[in-house]
Protein backbone atom coordinates (compact mmCIF):
# COMPACT_ATOMS: atom_id res chain seq x y z
CA UNK A 1 0.00 0.00 0.00
CA UNK A 2 1.19 3.47 -0.44
CA UNK A 3 0.15 6.68 -0.14
CA UNK A 4 -2.43 7.97 -2.82
CA UNK A 5 -2.17 11.43 -2.51
CA UNK A 6 1.23 11.60 -2.71
CA UNK A 7 0.97 9.18 -5.42
CA UNK A 8 -1.07 11.64 -7.10
CA UNK A 9 1.42 14.46 -6.91
CA UNK A 10 4.22 12.25 -7.74
CA UNK A 11 2.37 11.44 -10.77
CA UNK A 12 0.62 14.39 -12.26
CA UNK A 13 2.80 17.29 -12.60
CA UNK A 14 1.79 21.13 -12.24
CA UNK A 15 0.58 22.71 -15.55
CA UNK A 16 4.05 24.71 -15.80
CA UNK A 17 5.74 21.90 -15.51
CA UNK A 18 3.87 19.81 -17.45
CA UNK A 19 4.82 22.52 -20.43
CA UNK A 20 8.01 22.86 -19.37
CA UNK A 21 8.77 19.36 -19.74
CA UNK A 22 6.92 19.42 -23.33
CA UNK A 23 9.03 22.01 -24.32
CA UNK A 24 12.17 20.25 -23.61
CA UNK A 25 11.38 17.84 -25.65
CA UNK A 26 9.92 19.77 -28.95
CA UNK A 27 13.44 21.51 -28.85
CA UNK A 28 15.30 18.43 -28.82
CA UNK A 29 13.34 17.72 -32.02
CA UNK A 30 12.55 20.71 -33.79
CA UNK A 31 15.48 22.77 -32.15
CA UNK A 32 15.59 25.14 -29.66
CA UNK A 33 14.91 28.48 -31.75
CA UNK A 34 11.72 27.11 -33.09
CA UNK A 35 10.56 26.55 -29.68
CA UNK A 36 9.08 29.40 -27.75
CA UNK A 37 9.04 28.65 -24.13
CA UNK A 38 7.42 31.05 -22.17
CA UNK A 39 6.31 28.56 -19.23
CA UNK A 40 8.77 28.38 -15.98
CA UNK A 41 9.58 31.29 -13.95
CA UNK A 42 13.81 30.51 -14.38
CA UNK A 43 15.71 33.61 -14.51
CA UNK A 44 17.38 34.35 -17.49
CA UNK A 45 19.86 36.87 -16.04
CA UNK A 46 22.95 35.28 -14.94
CA UNK A 47 23.55 35.75 -11.19
CA UNK A 48 25.16 38.95 -9.95
CA UNK A 49 29.10 38.88 -10.23
CA UNK A 50 29.83 39.44 -6.68
CA UNK A 51 27.64 36.13 -5.96
CA UNK A 52 30.02 33.91 -8.65
CA UNK A 53 33.21 35.13 -7.15
CA UNK A 54 31.69 34.87 -3.61
CA UNK A 55 31.19 31.09 -4.16
CA UNK A 56 34.94 31.17 -5.74
CA UNK A 57 36.24 32.60 -3.13
CA UNK A 58 34.76 30.75 -0.54
CA UNK A 59 35.33 27.63 -1.97
CA UNK A 60 39.07 28.14 -2.65
CA UNK A 61 40.29 29.88 0.63
CA UNK A 62 37.92 28.90 3.48
CA UNK A 63 38.17 25.47 5.58
CA UNK A 64 36.29 22.52 3.71
CA UNK A 65 34.79 21.32 6.73
CA UNK A 66 33.02 24.61 7.43
CA UNK A 67 32.00 25.30 4.38
CA UNK A 68 30.84 21.82 3.79
CA UNK A 69 29.87 20.78 7.42
CA UNK A 70 26.50 21.42 9.17
CA UNK A 71 25.34 24.33 10.42
CA UNK A 72 22.83 24.60 13.56
CA UNK A 73 19.73 23.65 12.47
CA UNK A 74 18.05 27.06 11.84
CA UNK A 75 20.90 28.64 10.22
CA UNK A 76 24.45 30.02 11.01
CA UNK A 77 24.41 33.25 13.47
CA UNK A 78 26.51 34.63 11.58
CA UNK A 79 24.47 34.72 8.04
CA UNK A 80 21.00 35.01 10.52
CA UNK A 81 22.27 38.25 11.87
CA UNK A 82 23.38 39.43 8.61
CA UNK A 83 19.57 38.86 7.13
CA UNK A 84 18.35 40.34 10.60
CA UNK A 85 20.79 43.87 10.41
CA UNK A 86 19.84 44.03 6.35
CA UNK A 87 15.88 43.90 7.63
CA UNK A 88 16.44 46.66 9.64
CA UNK A 89 18.58 48.76 7.86
CA UNK A 90 15.76 48.25 5.13
CA UNK A 91 12.93 48.79 6.51
CA UNK A 92 13.29 50.14 10.14
CA UNK A 93 12.25 46.70 11.91
CA UNK A 94 14.15 45.95 14.96
CA UNK A 95 14.61 42.09 13.86
CA UNK A 96 17.06 39.74 15.60
CA UNK A 97 19.17 36.62 14.53
CA UNK A 98 16.52 34.50 16.49
CA UNK A 99 13.45 35.25 14.79
CA UNK A 100 15.14 34.24 11.41
CA UNK A 101 15.03 30.69 10.49
CA UNK A 102 17.21 29.35 6.95
CA UNK A 103 15.50 27.25 4.71
CA UNK A 104 15.40 25.85 1.59
CA UNK A 105 14.27 28.59 -0.44
CA UNK A 106 10.50 29.78 0.06
CA UNK A 107 8.90 26.54 -1.05
CA UNK A 108 10.26 25.13 2.41
CA UNK A 109 9.37 28.45 4.08
CA UNK A 110 6.09 28.34 3.67
CA UNK A 111 5.97 24.70 4.00
CA UNK A 112 7.00 25.06 7.39
CA UNK A 113 4.73 27.99 8.32
CA UNK A 114 1.99 26.15 7.27
CA UNK A 115 2.85 23.74 8.85
CA UNK A 116 2.66 25.62 12.21
CA UNK A 117 -0.23 27.63 11.86
CA UNK A 118 -2.29 24.58 11.12
CA UNK A 119 -4.05 24.58 14.47
CA UNK A 120 -6.07 21.79 13.81
CA UNK A 121 -7.73 19.22 10.93
CA UNK A 122 -10.44 22.41 10.54
CA UNK A 123 -7.97 24.89 10.24
CA UNK A 124 -8.32 27.01 6.65
CA UNK A 125 -5.66 29.11 4.64
CA UNK A 126 -6.74 31.36 2.10
CA UNK A 127 -5.28 32.83 -1.09
CA UNK A 128 -6.59 35.37 -3.57
CA UNK A 129 -6.55 34.76 -7.01
CA UNK A 130 -4.32 34.73 -8.86
CA UNK A 131 -2.14 32.23 -6.82
CA UNK A 132 0.83 30.77 -7.12
CA UNK A 133 -0.64 26.49 -7.92
CA UNK A 134 1.59 25.38 -5.48
CA UNK A 135 -0.14 26.92 -2.36
CA UNK A 136 -2.77 24.03 -2.37
CA UNK A 137 -0.21 21.56 -2.65
CA UNK A 138 1.71 23.21 0.21
CA UNK A 139 -1.40 23.64 2.24
CA UNK A 140 -3.22 20.79 1.90
CA UNK A 141 0.25 18.98 3.09
CA UNK A 142 0.00 20.69 5.83
CA UNK A 143 -2.99 19.64 6.69
CA UNK A 144 -4.79 22.48 6.44
CA UNK A 145 -8.09 23.46 4.14
CA UNK A 146 -7.26 25.53 1.51
CA UNK A 147 -9.72 28.46 0.33
CA UNK A 148 -9.71 31.00 -2.48
CA UNK A 149 -10.51 34.14 -2.83
CA UNK A 150 -11.56 35.28 -6.81
CA UNK A 151 -9.74 37.96 -8.45
CA UNK A 152 -10.17 41.14 -8.66
CA UNK A 153 -9.11 41.26 -12.15
CA UNK A 154 -10.12 45.26 -12.54
CA UNK A 155 -7.32 46.27 -10.16
CA UNK A 156 -6.01 42.71 -9.40
CA UNK A 157 -5.54 43.77 -5.77
CA UNK A 158 -8.34 42.23 -3.42
CA UNK A 159 -11.75 41.77 -3.33
CA UNK A 160 -12.49 42.74 0.38
CA UNK A 161 -15.90 42.11 0.43
CA UNK A 162 -15.58 38.46 -0.72
CA UNK A 163 -12.10 38.14 1.45
CA UNK A 164 -14.59 38.80 4.48
CA UNK A 165 -17.04 36.65 3.42
CA UNK A 166 -13.92 33.92 3.49
CA UNK A 167 -12.78 34.22 7.16
CA UNK A 168 -14.69 31.89 9.47
CA UNK A 169 -13.62 30.57 13.11
CA UNK A 170 -11.28 28.45 11.28
CA UNK A 171 -9.40 30.90 9.61
CA UNK A 172 -5.34 30.71 10.43
CA UNK A 173 -4.24 32.43 7.66
CA UNK A 174 -3.96 34.38 4.21
CA UNK A 175 -1.45 33.82 1.64
CA UNK A 176 -0.14 36.99 -0.16
CA UNK A 177 2.43 37.65 -2.81
CA UNK A 178 3.36 40.62 -4.00
CA UNK A 179 4.92 41.65 -6.56
CA UNK A 180 2.53 38.88 -7.66
CA UNK A 181 3.02 35.61 -9.25
CA UNK A 182 1.47 35.30 -12.07
CA UNK A 183 -0.02 38.34 -12.66
CA UNK A 184 3.17 41.13 -11.95
CA UNK A 185 0.97 43.12 -9.68
CA UNK A 186 2.41 45.25 -6.74
CA UNK A 187 -0.13 45.32 -3.64
CA UNK A 188 -0.80 48.86 -2.67
CA UNK A 189 0.35 50.50 0.59
CA UNK A 190 -3.96 51.29 0.87
CA UNK A 191 -4.37 47.34 0.01
CA UNK A 192 -1.89 46.18 2.74
CA UNK A 193 -3.65 48.77 5.25
CA UNK A 194 -7.09 47.56 4.53
CA UNK A 195 -6.01 43.92 4.83
CA UNK A 196 -4.57 45.03 7.87
CA UNK A 197 -7.89 46.91 9.35
CA UNK A 198 -9.81 43.67 8.30
CA UNK A 199 -7.64 40.78 10.08
CA UNK A 200 -7.30 43.12 13.03
CA UNK A 201 -11.27 43.07 13.30
CA UNK A 202 -11.81 39.68 12.12
CA UNK A 203 -8.91 38.07 14.87
CA UNK A 204 -10.92 40.02 17.50
CA UNK A 205 -14.25 38.64 16.52
CA UNK A 206 -13.00 34.90 15.78
CA UNK A 207 -10.53 35.75 19.16
CA UNK A 208 -7.49 33.87 17.73
CA UNK A 209 -5.06 35.48 15.64
CA UNK A 210 -5.37 35.12 11.83
CA UNK A 211 -2.20 35.49 10.37
CA UNK A 212 -0.59 36.98 7.03
CA UNK A 213 1.92 34.60 5.15
CA UNK A 214 3.79 36.88 3.06
CA UNK A 215 5.44 35.14 0.31
CA UNK A 216 8.13 37.43 -1.02
CA UNK A 217 10.46 35.80 -3.64
CA UNK A 218 10.13 38.76 -5.74
CA UNK A 219 10.60 42.15 -3.87
CA UNK A 220 13.46 42.97 -5.80
CA UNK A 221 12.18 42.93 -9.12
CA UNK A 222 9.88 46.07 -9.53
CA UNK A 223 10.25 48.50 -12.26
CA UNK A 224 10.12 52.52 -12.08
CA UNK A 225 9.09 54.12 -8.54
CA UNK A 226 7.18 51.12 -7.81
CA UNK A 227 7.67 50.59 -3.69
CA UNK A 228 6.38 47.38 -2.04
CA UNK A 229 4.82 47.46 1.19
CA UNK A 230 6.98 45.58 3.96
CA UNK A 231 3.68 43.99 5.00
CA UNK A 232 5.19 43.90 9.12
CA UNK A 233 5.02 47.35 9.23
CA UNK A 234 1.46 47.62 8.79
CA UNK A 235 0.17 44.35 10.82
CA UNK A 236 1.68 42.85 13.44
CA UNK A 237 0.65 39.42 13.08
CA UNK A 238 2.74 38.57 9.88
CA UNK A 239 4.90 35.95 8.58
CA UNK A 240 7.70 36.51 5.93
CA UNK A 241 8.81 34.02 3.63
CA UNK A 242 11.29 35.16 1.31
CA UNK A 243 13.71 33.76 -1.39
CA UNK A 244 17.21 34.55 -3.07
CA UNK A 245 15.94 32.74 -6.35
CA UNK A 246 14.91 35.11 -8.14
CA UNK A 247 16.81 38.25 -6.58
CA UNK A 248 19.99 36.81 -7.24
CA UNK A 249 18.79 34.21 -9.96
CA UNK A 250 19.56 30.95 -7.52
CA UNK A 251 16.73 29.01 -8.06
CA UNK A 252 18.70 25.66 -8.03
CA UNK A 253 19.94 26.48 -4.95
CA UNK A 254 17.07 26.61 -2.27
CA UNK A 255 18.00 29.05 -0.22
CA UNK A 256 15.56 31.47 1.70
CA UNK A 257 14.29 32.11 5.13
CA UNK A 258 11.31 32.59 7.91
CA UNK A 259 11.39 35.67 9.67
CA UNK A 260 8.64 35.62 12.38
CA UNK A 261 8.77 39.50 14.02
CA UNK A 262 8.52 39.79 17.88
CA UNK A 263 5.28 41.86 17.24
CA UNK A 264 3.75 38.36 16.19
CA UNK A 265 1.09 36.89 18.80
CA UNK A 266 3.14 33.83 20.25
CA UNK A 267 6.04 34.86 18.30
CA UNK A 268 8.26 32.52 20.05
CA UNK A 269 5.97 29.65 19.86
CA UNK A 270 5.26 30.13 15.70
CA UNK A 271 9.23 30.38 15.34
CA UNK A 272 9.21 26.59 17.53
CA UNK A 273 6.66 25.29 15.61
CA UNK A 274 8.21 25.85 11.68
CA UNK A 275 11.47 25.10 13.32
CA UNK A 276 9.82 22.00 14.54
CA UNK A 277 8.05 21.43 10.98
CA UNK A 278 11.04 21.87 9.25
CA UNK A 279 12.74 19.15 11.88
CA UNK A 280 9.89 16.80 11.00
CA UNK A 281 10.24 17.02 7.21
CA UNK A 282 13.57 16.34 7.27
CA UNK A 283 15.30 19.87 6.45
CA UNK A 284 18.25 19.03 8.53
CA UNK A 285 19.50 22.79 7.31
CA UNK A 286 19.78 24.91 5.17
CA UNK A 287 22.91 24.34 2.45
CA UNK A 288 25.91 25.73 4.68
CA UNK A 289 27.90 27.16 1.20
CA UNK A 290 24.77 28.72 0.70
CA UNK A 291 24.28 30.51 3.51
CA UNK A 292 27.75 31.80 3.54
CA UNK A 293 27.35 32.94 0.29
CA UNK A 294 24.18 35.00 1.15
CA UNK A 295 26.06 36.83 4.16
CA UNK A 296 28.69 38.32 2.09
CA UNK A 297 26.30 39.38 -0.53
CA UNK A 298 23.28 40.25 1.68
CA UNK A 299 22.89 43.72 0.05
CA UNK A 300 23.49 42.71 -3.46
CA UNK A 301 20.91 43.68 -6.07
CA UNK A 302 19.73 42.53 -9.12
CA UNK A 303 20.39 43.49 -12.80
CA UNK A 304 16.70 44.31 -14.35
CA UNK A 305 17.63 45.71 -17.58
CA UNK A 306 17.13 42.44 -19.46
CA UNK A 307 13.54 42.04 -17.59
CA UNK A 308 12.75 45.71 -18.40
CA UNK A 309 13.52 45.46 -21.57
CA UNK A 310 11.35 42.15 -22.03
CA UNK A 311 8.95 43.43 -20.28
CA UNK A 312 8.64 46.67 -22.42
CA UNK A 313 8.84 44.54 -25.88
CA UNK A 314 6.00 42.48 -24.61
CA UNK A 315 3.42 44.66 -23.28
CA UNK A 316 3.95 46.97 -25.97
CA UNK A 317 3.19 44.82 -29.03
CA UNK A 318 1.11 42.42 -27.48
CA UNK A 319 -1.40 45.49 -26.09
CA UNK A 320 -0.81 46.92 -29.64
CA UNK A 321 -2.47 43.42 -30.81
CA UNK A 322 -5.35 43.60 -29.39
CA UNK A 323 -4.71 41.66 -25.90
CA UNK A 324 -5.50 42.79 -22.31
CA UNK A 325 -3.53 42.45 -19.38
CA UNK A 326 -2.96 43.48 -15.80
CA UNK A 327 0.06 46.41 -15.31
CA UNK A 328 2.53 44.43 -14.55
CA UNK A 329 4.50 46.70 -11.67
CA UNK A 330 6.92 43.65 -10.58
CA UNK A 331 8.12 40.07 -11.22
CA UNK A 332 8.68 38.39 -14.49
CA UNK A 333 5.26 38.27 -15.77
CA UNK A 334 2.28 38.56 -18.14
CA UNK A 335 -0.96 37.62 -16.72
CA UNK A 336 -2.99 38.00 -19.99
CA UNK A 337 -6.57 37.70 -21.04
CA UNK A 338 -7.17 35.04 -23.31
CA UNK A 339 -8.64 36.93 -26.48
CA UNK A 340 -11.26 33.58 -27.16
CA UNK A 341 -12.30 34.28 -22.89
CA UNK A 342 -10.92 30.61 -22.53
CA UNK A 343 -7.22 29.85 -20.95
CA UNK A 344 -7.03 26.19 -21.38
CA UNK A 345 -8.13 26.24 -24.96
CA UNK A 346 -5.84 29.50 -25.68
CA UNK A 347 -2.79 27.58 -24.26
CA UNK A 348 -3.42 24.34 -26.83
CA UNK A 349 -3.55 27.10 -30.01
CA UNK A 350 -0.89 28.41 -29.09
CA UNK A 351 1.23 25.19 -28.29
CA UNK A 352 0.51 24.26 -32.11
CA UNK A 353 2.64 26.95 -32.75
CA UNK A 354 5.44 25.89 -29.85
CA UNK A 355 4.60 29.16 -27.82
CA UNK A 356 4.42 27.94 -24.57
CA UNK A 357 1.94 30.10 -22.10
CA UNK A 358 0.48 28.71 -18.81
CA UNK A 359 -3.57 28.75 -18.47
CA UNK A 360 -4.81 30.64 -15.98
CA UNK A 361 -6.98 28.30 -14.18
CA UNK A 362 -4.21 26.06 -11.81
CA UNK A 363 -4.08 30.43 -10.98
CA UNK A 364 -7.23 30.36 -10.43
CA UNK A 365 -8.39 32.70 -13.88
CA UNK A 366 -9.50 30.24 -15.83
CA UNK A 367 -9.76 32.62 -19.04
CA UNK A 368 -6.11 34.12 -18.53
CA UNK A 369 -2.41 32.60 -19.38
CA UNK A 370 0.50 33.55 -17.85
CA UNK A 371 3.82 34.76 -19.68
CA UNK A 372 6.99 34.44 -17.63
CA UNK A 373 9.33 36.58 -19.72
CA UNK A 374 12.72 35.39 -17.96
CA UNK A 375 13.97 34.29 -21.35
CA UNK A 376 16.14 35.54 -23.81
CA UNK A 377 14.89 38.36 -25.79
CA UNK A 378 15.15 36.54 -28.81
CA UNK A 379 12.45 33.94 -27.81
CA UNK A 380 10.42 37.20 -27.39
CA UNK A 381 11.37 38.34 -31.02
CA UNK A 382 10.53 35.12 -32.05
CA UNK A 383 7.10 34.44 -30.45
CA UNK A 384 5.64 38.12 -31.44
CA UNK A 385 4.37 36.92 -35.20
CA UNK A 386 2.58 33.84 -33.53
CA UNK A 387 1.06 35.55 -30.68
CA UNK A 388 -0.10 38.27 -33.65
CA UNK A 389 -1.75 35.07 -35.40
CA UNK A 390 -3.82 33.98 -32.50
CA UNK A 391 -5.32 36.88 -31.85
CA UNK A 392 -6.51 37.60 -35.29
CA UNK A 393 -7.56 33.79 -35.07
CA UNK A 394 -9.69 33.65 -32.21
Amino acid sequence: MINQKNYGLGTARSAIRELFEYGKKQASILGADKVFDFSLGNPSTPAPKAVDEAIADIVKNSDPIAVHGYTSAPGSIETRTAIADSINRRFGMDAKADEIYITCGAAAALCCTLSALTFSSEAEIIAIAPFFPEYRVFTEGAGAKFKVVDADTVGFQIDFEKLEASITDNTAGVIINSPNNPSGVVYSEDTIRKLADLLDRKSKETNHPIYIICDEPYRELVYGDIEVPYVPKYYDNTVVCYSYSKSLSLPGERIGYIYVPSSCEDAKAVYAAAAGAGRAMGYVCAPSLLQTVIARCIDVQPDLTDYKINRKLLLDNLTSYGYKCAAPDGAFYLFLKAPNGDGNAFSEMAKKKNVLVVPGESFGCKDYVRISYCVATETIKGALPYFKELIEEC
